[in-house]
């Protein structure tokens, strides 16, 4: 994905999942909008999403999570979320 061409909502997760496994030491947040080309709200909330944090009673499916190193915080892709990954049909 690119700026030029940010993916669809529907698809944003998968995306999001996509980037993260690129980058297995994560990714700060500020570089994951820019590669994704969303706003940083658009990326809190699909992060939120697929986090472990239960939204509405609903605990999530633990994809994701975010790490605090010095001033930055990155995204990391988790083991649910390598798995989830690799159960998807490419594209």
């Amino acid at each position: 994905m690119s700026a030029e061409h940010p993916p669809t909502e529907q698809a944003l997760p998968e995306a999001l999942l996509r980037e993260l496994a690129a980058h297995p030491a994560g990714v700060s947040l500020p570089r994951l909008c820019k590669r994704l080309g969303v706003r940083m709200s658009v990326l809190m909330r699909v992060l939120a999403y697929a986090g472990e944090d239960a939204i509405g009673g609903v605990r999530g499916p633990g994809w994701v999570r975010t790490v605090e190193d010095g001033a930055r915080t990155l995204a990391v892709l988790t083991e649910a979320g390598r798995r989830a990954l690799a159960e998807r049909p490419p594209h």
